[in-house]
């Protein structure tokens, strides 16, 4: 049977699939409009879903908090094709049939995504065991990563580690030593919000302060990987948010082999005379 290639700016395509696996379609389905809440799957080019989906669940009240847990993860760039993967099963487009994703591309998003997963504390779940999946010799969404890749986000890689401790009251001589053998600093500001299904979304603000090796590093690269730093660490972010409410907190990392490892996480106050002072000597090389 010929593969049908569905790319996020064509993926309207009418295709017959066999029966899906663990799932009643005799349910009564209707088409809804995507929610706000789901908006990452506007982007694939098509503006309603079909309920139930192809986990099971029945109605919005049901999918939104599901796929806020999978938003984070298709935010994290773990795969280009994780937002089509989890986009299919949990916001399906609205077609007499449902479209599977194929085992192939179940595959390949679960070797890259799993090691992000498991970073945020959870395990590939046994509801996506990729044997549930059609193969490719059936009509299915096969894997595009070999054919699209996604816009790069900068050279830097964040890595998944234990969550440094946020550090205040600090001297300032103590500071600028864990300062002046790291790349770059950045500051940044969480702001908290709240959907009305009561789920927790965050922003982050993101400023350079220094950067140590100059032309090595733009200042936008060093932001972005330190927000994929917080996605991919996502218990450090939560760890934070509950913390306080609205907070800024210097970030120092150091790059190797183009990855990225915070190595200090300080609490950034205006009040604090000793982090000012530090980050003053480091700006001008005054390691001493």
């Amino acid at each position: 049977m010929e593969h049908h290639k569905m790319f996020p700016g064509a993926f309207i395509l009418a295709v017959v699939l066999r029966a899906a696996m663990g799932f009643d379609f005799g349910l009564s389905t209707k088409c809804v409009a995507i929610p706000k809440e789901m908006a990452v799957c506007h982007d694939i080019s098509y503006s309603e879903m079909r309920l139930p989906n192809l986990m099971g669940h029945t109605n919005l009240a049901e999918a939104i908090p599901r796929f806020a847990k999978w938003k984070r993860l298709m935010q994290t760039g773990c795969h280009p094709d994780a937002r089509t993967f989890f986009c299919s099963l949990l916001a399906p487009i609205c077609l007499d049939r449902f479209i599977h994703p194929c085992r192939s591309m179940c595959v390949a998003v679960q070797e890259s995504c799993a090691p992000v997963l498991r970073c945020q504390g959870h395990p590939w779940p046994s509801s996506l065991n990729c044997d549930r999946f059609p193969s490719d010799e059936d009509s299915c969404l096969v894997s595009l990563s070999e054919e699209y890749k996604p816009p790069l986000t900068g050279f830097l890689k964040p890595t998944c580690q234990t969550c440094p401790p946020v550090e205040e009251f600090l001297r300032h001589k103590r500071v600028l030593e864990s300062f002046c053998d790291k790349v770059f600093a950045v500051k940044v500001k969480f702001s908290r919000k709240t959907s009305v299904f009561s789920l927790q979304e965050y922003h982050i603000d993101c400023q350079v302060e220094v950067i140590n090796q100059e032309g090595m590093l733009l200042p936008y690269e060093a932001c972005s990987a330190i927000e994929q730093w917080f996605l991919i660490n996502d218990n450090c972010t939560q760890e934070m948010l509950h913390t306080h409410y609205l907070m800024a907190y210097l970030i120092v990392a150091t790059t190797d082999d183009n990855s990225i490892f915070v190595n200090h996480i300080y609490r950034w106050q205006t009040w604090n005379s000793e982090l000012t002072l530090a980050m003053r000597k480091w700006i001008h090389r005054n390691c001493m």
